[in-house]
């Protein structure tokens, strides 16, 4: 029985994000992920114009999810800015965890998308809300060992369930940053 066109787009993509994510960008061709989906190279080329369309629409929702992460942050202080960024990125990290792993493993090619939010904008932001505010060094530096590694550690191949990653990543950045854990 054929697939339908959105079944088979939505093959196409998920093949594309564990091809890209085991494989990197760059090392993943077309016929790569056709050959995954079960579709020809001409099927593949009629859903996406070529492989950049594909990691666009791959990473397209990472941006809007920055962005609502910097709304709930912007009023936030002190401990409270902390904790809630370490739960947002912690979030996110996990959710798109391939993403990460893509970006990571071409950051030299992929790091400037248009799809992505501005990097340096947002790395920005996170430290200084990681670092509850303070402009101390100090904090600065923690706030940077916490944030990169939340997202290596989560890009990652660790084979545990997703509560008990969580909860590690959370505790390990919170230790990080100088604050108590439960």
């Amino acid at each position: 029985m054929a697939r339908s066109a959105t079944t088979m787009r939505a093959d196409i993509l998920d093949s594309a994000l564990r091809l890209f994510a085991a494989h990197g960008f760059r090392g993943t061709s077309l016929q790569d992920i056709a050959t995954d989906a079960g579709c020809s190279k001409a099927s593949l080329l009629y859903h996406f114009t070529n492989k950049d369309a594909i990691l666009t629409e791959l990473l397209a929702p990472v941006g809007p999810e920055f962005a609502e992460l910097e709304g709930r942050l912007a009023g936030l202080d002190g401990e409270e800015a902390a904790r809630a960024a370490v739960a947002g990125l912690v979030d996110l990290s996990l959710r798109f965890r391939l993403q990460v792993k893509i970006l990571l493993q071409d950051v030299d090619a992929l790091i400037c998308r248009p799809e992505l939010p501005d990097v340096d904008g947002i790395t920005g932001r996170l430290t200084d809300a990681l670092s509850g505010r303070s402009a101390a060094p100090q904090a600065r530096v923690w706030a940077w060992m916490a944030m990169l590694g939340i997202i290596l550690t989560s890009a990652g191949e660790l084979a545990l369930p997703e509560e008990t990653l969580r909860a590690e990543l959370t505790r390990g950045a919170l230790r990080t940053l100088g604050l108590q854990t439960d």
